[in-house]
């Protein structure tokens, strides 16, 4: 299954995966930065196993992501 990744602390909380890919993801009120629901962190980025239904929306939003700290595999 693929996976996304999200180096969260490297965010500027622009909101693009957010706006693009809602059910996935939210902003935080706490400190501005996207928050990818449901993922496990693993050392110091976040992983969620992606569903068919998603990788092709998510690849669109890593690439939509002004700094790329969005990957998916």
């Amino acid at each position: 299954m693929p996976n996304i990744i999200h180096y969260r602390n490297r965010c500027i909380g622009c909101g693009i995966c957010y706006e693009l890919q809602p059910e996935l993801w939210r902003m935080s009120k706490k400190d501005g930065k996207a928050t990818l629901l449901r993922a496990v962190k693993k050392k110091d980025v976040y992983v969620l196993e992606l569903t068919r239904h998603h990788v092709q929306k998510s690849k669109e939003t890593a690439e939509a992501c002004p700094v790329r700290i969005i990957k998916v595999n």
